[in-house]
């Protein structure tokens, strides 16, 4: 049987074929090729065999949408999304891609990370409230679909020893063991850059079209998943509010990092932050900016994202 190539799109949403105006996913189709996999790189191809699906041939218009992240995972208990990052290696901070970097955005290095699952989201105050039974956000008018705010990262660390006591006995959650992490530092900026590409902030160029932040922000956090997604189908890791990661901070880190899977240093007083926020300037929602503070600050732009591994 003939194969013809499959032309794509990433438009972050489930694989899906139209035809005639009938869906099919594309567990439904016989695709071969560069299907599935994340890998950065240009000139992918997939083949599909057309008359193993339709013996007839086909004489029609098709639209396809591929989703360029993993599949995606909604976590029974909370209602959270997770998309599956599938683990690779990329050159780590601020490159040649981007501009004006910082002292400790050097040097670049090579980092390789295993496959994990992130956030699709920013954790909502709805979310927060589901585990915590509070709010302590500043913008809770802003509602349950709202990034929580006012976070601690020794907040967050209760807030997982409660999910995960929650999930750790439902075969269904989305990791196998349901155990709810932040993500490395390494881990973040791989996501963020939608697996390792050399991007200036999360999903592109183009600030305003990806981020929340002080030119467009109106002094405020904004409903999560409201600005372009990156090729990952992650929303705001550049912008609305920063993000804890697990990581001790330490300005020198960079030059004494591991290669596979680094952790950050063993000890530090402060913790790292990422992706910037809506009182941020640009030069902040890069993806490869850092900022850090002690595990007990809080801030109206300070929230997270959750992690897992496979």
């Amino acid at each position: 049987m003939g194969k013809s190539v499959l032309p794509t799109s990433t438009k972050g949403r489930d694989n899906v074929l139209t035809i005639s105006g009938k869906a099919y996913t594309s567990d439904n189709l016989h695709l071969e090729g560069d299907f599935g996999k994340v890998k950065a790189g240009k000139g992918k191809k997939i083949y599909w065999n057309v008359l193993q699906d339709f013996p007839k041939g086909l004489n029609s218009a098709f639209d396809v949408e591929i989703n360029a992240g993993g599949k995606t995972f909604k976590d029974p208990t909370t209602g959270m999304d997770f998309v599956f990052v599938k683990g690779g290696c990329y050159q780590m901070g601020c490159g040649s891609w981007t501009s004006d970097c910082d002292g400790d955005e050097k040097p670049v290095h090579e980092v390789c990370v295993d496959d994990f699952y992130v956030g699709k989201y920013e954790v909502t105050q709805g979310q927060w409230k589901a585990v915590m039974g509070n709010n302590p956000s500043s913008f809770s008018s802003c509602g349950d679909n709202c990034p929580v705010e006012q976070v601690s990262w020794n907040d967050i660390q209760e807030f997982i020893n409660r999910l995960n006591q929650k999930t750790k006995n439902n075969p269904q959650a989305p990791f196998g063991k349901g155990e709810f992490r932040l993500p490395t530092e390494a881990e973040w900026e791989y996501a963020a850059r939608s697996g390792g590409k050399s991007e200036k902030y999360s999903g592109g160029n183009d600030v305003d079209s990806v981020a929340w932040y002080k030119d467009n922000s109106r002094n405020k956090t904004h409903p999560v998943g409201t600005k372009q997604p990156n090729g990952l189908g992650l929303y705001d890791m550049s912008g609305n509010v920063w993000e804890w990661v697990s990581d001790w901070y330490s300005s020198s880190y960079y030059s004494e990092s591991s290669k596979n899977n680094p952790k950050g240093p063993n000890s530090g007083s402060n913790r790292v932050r990422r992706g910037g926020s809506w009182v941020s300037y640009a030069w902040s929602v890069r993806a490869s900016d850092r900022f850090y503070n002690t595990p007990v600050f809080r801030s109206s732009d300070l929230g997270f994202r959750l992690a897992g591994s496979r």
